[in-house]
């Protein structure tokens, strides 16, 4: 079993969705493998931070008026047009997924629409990922 192979997967992708499917490319998993330990990885931070988001915001909670970063605005302006899912999928490609998860509790939304949202996205982002990358290696490298 490959569990060593699986955990690199998971701990990179849960920092980085897009170093997921490149590390199980590098060190030869299948695919599916690749996919499923990219998923298990994006929805373990998720998980973590939507639970854990109140506690850590209240520890962290400033008295000082928050700025807003170029980064922020533009979370604020998918949230106004696309809501969740917007952010859902832009969290694998654009915000990786602290990030993604941290913008979703912030903006106040329910914690099941949120793992349900992002578990969606890690899906379909997984399978897209590992599939270009194992299939763009075997044309650029025959």
């Amino acid at each position: 079993m490959n569990f060593a192979k699986y955990i690199s997967v998971i701990a990179v992708s849960m920092l980085k969705f897009m170093g997921g499917p490149l590390t199980g490319l590098a060190i030869q998993l299948s695919w599916v493998e690749t996919a499923i330990c990219s998923v298990v990885g994006m929805m373990a931070t998720v998980v973590l931070i939507v639970f854990a988001g109140d506690f850590v915001s209240k520890i962290f909670q400033k008295k000082k008026p928050k700025k807003f970063t170029r980064l922020t605005r533009f979370g604020v302006k998918i949230r106004k047009q696309f809501g969740l899912s917007g952010i859902a999928l832009l969290t694998p490609i654009l915000f990786t997924p602290p990030l993604g998860a941290a913008l979703s509790v912030a903006f106040r939304y329910e914690k099941k629409a949120i793992i349900i949202n992002m578990l969606i996205s890690a899906m379909a982002w997984a399978l897209a990922q590992t599939l270009f990358f194992y299939f763009a290696k075997d044309l650029i490298f025959k």
